[in-house]
């Protein structure tokens, strides 16, 4: 069946050849993803953090990411449409590609078309795939980078061609314009590769020429984070102070839920098997990752990218495993992956009816998906807050928000209803717009307002937001109130309101 790894001894490079590119099951389970997102793409509505990325105006960089996604997300909005399906695109391709990236790394340590076919199809419809190729985040395209980085290493060290290591070096200093998270890949790798070898490779020039152009790619990046006091390390300490205990304990199980169990099958087999020796250093560097992760505590799927690099190579022994087997493990297997991916499909993607989402456990499993839903309805109960000032006091007024998803739905639906554009002190919105030195009068939404209380003559309630199907979201429930006087000039004020998270 085309699925035994090629046999080597020690860590010398292979010269074994590659089994046959399984086109019709690694293609077709990639159609079938891109088919199943673009279908979904449109419902509930845009996430929270694609209403932010919308707003963002061009920049180099930001307090709290680099610049690709919200240029992809700003593109997508003017050349295409300005609607979820569209903004959406470039997450579609980046997990798509993923999925074809993964298959080849099942090919690149000898899987043959079982192996390859099982790793594409049931990468493609495993929870975090889905999730992220459903919703633009920084996560869609670093997916894509983590795999796309360990296939060029894997061919380095697996076949001993150096020159693979400039096209790694490539892809990281790429990835750095999405998110600077790969530098723990690269960290990982190198401890690696110093622990469990092949240590030849640290005295590569190939590998260091690797490491060079990385460096130059994203040198704009390194340059923006010492001109700006290095912002990302605040928003690291920001996400940790905030989600730390919660990721500790999330972790864990997650790593079973975001991919099938075969990981643990890759992780091992690396570790056993001979003719894979060289690439030990992976499962040095997904411990690697996993630590930094723990310790850190921003967010609990950073361990993704190789989580899904030991998934592929699983399959190779996983595939063998099911030919020896007899028809009714096979059947066991098949019916576990087939559950599997059903609840991922039900949990990832909005397939529940939105009046009866509020009602399932899905929310507390992918908050995702409540994050979607209710923004066009909490936009028509600022407008009717708005709408309840005077025209004198409109006129010297502003609309603050306490997130970047009330900012963003306002900017996306407040136009047609009448709204300014609103302004907010999270993350890099802060830096982008304050209201007016001579802004008397705010319309403050979100749960800030308690604190906005504080910082004005006078307050009232005048509204709650209310997504009215049920669905207990980040914004359900919270205060629209109106603010009069402001108690300090607004450079003041606005420093109060800035905050990372």
């Amino acid at each position: 069946m085309g699925t035994t790894a090629p046999e080597v001894r020690g860590d010398a490079p292979t010269t074994a050849p590659l089994p046959p590119y399984a086109r019709v099951p690694v293609v077709s389970a990639a159609a079938a993803l891109a088919v199943v997102l673009l279908a979904t793409a449109n419902r509930y509505g845009f996430h929270r953090d694609e209403l932010y990325f919308r707003m963002l105006d061009p920049a180099w960089g930001y307090v709290d990411q680099p610049p690709l996604v919200p240029l992809l997300a700003g593109a997508m909005t003017d050349l295409v449409a300005d609607e979820p399906w569209a903004l959406r695109l470039p997450a579609i391709v980046s997990v798509v590609a993923a999925t074809l990236v993964a298959a080849a790394i099942t090919r690149e340590v000898g899987g043959g078309a079982l192996a390859q076919g099982l790793c594409a199809w049931t990468f493609a419809f495993a929870s975090f795939p889905l999730v992220a190729g459903h919703v633009l985040v920084t996560t869609s395209p670093d997916l894509l980078a983590w795999v796309l980085a360990s296939w060029f290493a894997i061919r380095a060290l697996l076949r001993g061609e150096d020159r693979w290591w400039l096209a790694v070096g490539l892809v990281v200093g790429l990835a750095t314009y999405d998110r600077l998270l790969i530098p723990w890949w690269v960290l990982g790798l190198v401890v690696g590769l110093a622990l469990v070898g092949p240590r030849r490779v640290l005295r590569s020039g190939w590998f260091w020429a690797g490491g060079a152009v990385a460096a130059l790619v994203g040198l704009p990046n390194l340059v923006y984070q010492v001109v700006n006091g290095f912002p990302q390390l605040d928003m690291g300490a920001a996400l940790a102070e905030n989600n730390a205990d919660e990721v500790r304990v999330m972790m864990w199980p997650f790593l079973f839920i975001l991919l099938p169990a075969i990981w643990v099958v890759g992780a091992i087999a690396l570790w056993r098997r001979p003719a894979w020796r060289s690439l030990r250093a992976f499962d040095v560097a997904f411990v690697v990752v996993v630590v930094l992760t723990f310790v850190g505590g921003a967010q609990f799927y950073y361990p993704v990218g190789l989580l899904a690099v030991l998934f592929a190579v699983g399959w190779v022994p996983t595939a063998s495993w099911l030919v020896r087997s007899g028809t009714a493990t096979r059947v066991v297997v098949g019916a576990l992956l087939v559950a599997y991916t059903a609840v991922g499909v039900v949990v990832s993607l909005p397939v529940l009816p939105v009046r009866t989402l509020g009602d399932s456990p899905v929310p507390e499993l992918n908050m995702a998906a409540a994050d979607q839903v209710g923004w066009p309805a909490y936009v028509r109960q600022v407008a009717a807050a708005w709408d309840g000032l005077t025209a004198a006091e409109r006129a010297d007024a502003a609309i603050v928000t306490s997130n970047y998803g009330e900012a963003g739905a306002i900017d996306r639906y407040g136009p047609a209803l009448g709204l300014p554009t609103p302004y907010s002190g999270q993350n890099a919105l802060h830096d982008q717009a304050r209201p007016p030195d001579d802004t008397e009068t705010v319309v403050f939404v979100g749960g800030q307002y308690g604190f906005a209380r504080t910082l004005f003559d006078s307050c009232e309630v005048v509204g709650r937001l209310d997504n009215g199907v049920g669905v207990d979201n980040e914004e359900e429930g919270l205060p629209i109130g109106v603010c009069r006087g402001p108690s300090r000039p607004w450079p003041e004020l606005w420093d109060e309101l800035r905050h990372l998270d």
